[in-house]
């Protein structure tokens, strides 16, 4: 892992600090920032579109869709996690949003910014996660094929779930009227056109370049890819910047259902799997898969639903908060559940 990778953590937690300063001590600056919009109440932010743009389209650029012929190999744990991360996640994510923002915080928080977290909770867990997966795989030693081939599956099945998803529990749950035009146009933008980018520019630079040339073109774009993740939580923060200070016990509320959802997540997957005897380097990436989210993808929706300074966008920006170290926790209960999982299991 290089330096950012490994100190994950601690750079979210100065580009917070520095997102908040320029939106405290800035904010003509912040309201100049904000009001770059893709067309009048668009909500698509043309900055922090460039730079998610700047952020995906790498990442897509990594698939190799071949993967998809392996997709075979080991059925029961691609099962596992493709009905987790679609049939489970972002249904147990509105339950417990639904138990806590609705009933258990609503007296802290009141109607209105109920509904509008416990939304952004629902486009988040409704992102299955990307590019970190590489690394939590890598951190437990995971089979780095079915890691590829679980990334491939979730992107092409984002294309035709996420959009209605997202408007069915949303408006289910929340209450909150979402547009269709809106949420199809954020599909388009940050999931149709960087895959399909992605897999045409890949197959183009394979051929003229080679493999070699073409690795080597990939290190040099990843300093792109982090300094454009970098400046996203700066924006993104100081958009955030007097929800953030003023209501910083919200943060802490928000973050309750979001560790229980990972966690619970994680776990059920993991388990599953022992159940089904799969082996444990394709449980522990699949146990992390079906945890983590996009949270890219999920900042970037909502921001184009409800705006950069939304309590939808407030609870995707805590998803980022607490994705590093919870999911940095799963890993190490993965290694060192190592030995329990291979022992022998009774018939």
């Amino acid at each position: 892992m290089n330096i950012f990778e490994r100190y994950l953590s601690v750079w979210v937690a100065l580009c917070m600090v520095i997102g908040v300063a320029i939106g405290k001590f800035f904010p003509e600056v912040t309201a100049v920032i904000r009001q770059l919009e893709f067309g009048t109440n668009s909500h698509i932010n043309i900055p922090i579109a460039i730079l998610i743009w700047l952020m995906i389209y790498p990442m897509m650029l990594k698939i190799d869709f071949r993967s998809l012929l392996s997709v075979g190999k080991e059925p029961k744990g691609l099962i596992v996690t493709l009905v987790v991360n679609w049939l489970v996640k972002p249904f147990s994510m509105a339950l417990l949003g639904w138990i806590f923002f609705k009933h258990l915080f609503l007296p802290l928080l009141g109607l209105d910014l109920a509904n509008q977290y416990l939304a952004g909770a629902i486009i988040l867990a409704a992102a299955p996660c990307t590019a970190m997966v590489f690394v939590w795989s890598y951190l437990t030693n995971g089979n780095p094929a079915y890691t590829l081939v679980q990334v491939a599956i979730n992107d092409l099945i984002m294309l035709v779930l996420f959009a209605p998803l997202v408007a069915f529990l949303v408006t289910g749950t929340a209450g909150i009227t979402v547009p269709y035009n809106v949420l199809f146009l954020s599909v388009l933008i940050f999931i149709v056109i960087p895959l399909f980018l992605g897999a045409v520019s890949r197959i183009i630079m394979l051929r003229r370049w080679g493999e070699a040339r073409f690795e080597q073109f990939m290190k040099k774009l990843h300093p792109v890819t982090i300094m454009a993740l970098l400046l996203t939580l700066v924006t993104i923060f100081a958009f955030q910047a007097d929800n953030l200070l003023v209501r910083w016990f919200h943060v802490v509320l928000i973050a309750i259902p979001l560790l229980i959802q990972v966690y619970f997540n994680s776990s059920l997957t993991y388990l599953v799997m022992r159940w089904l005897k799969v082996p444990h380097n394709i449980a522990s990436p699949g146990a992390l898969i079906g945890a983590s989210n996009f949270f890219e993808l999920a900042v970037a929706t909502a921001i184009a639903l409800y705006g950069p300074g939304s309590g939808a966008a407030l609870a995707t920006v805590v998803g980022v908060l607490v994705e590093v170290p919870v999911m940095l926790s799963v890993c190490g209960v993965c290694n060192r559940s190592k030995t329990w999982y291979e022992k022998p299991q009774k018939a």
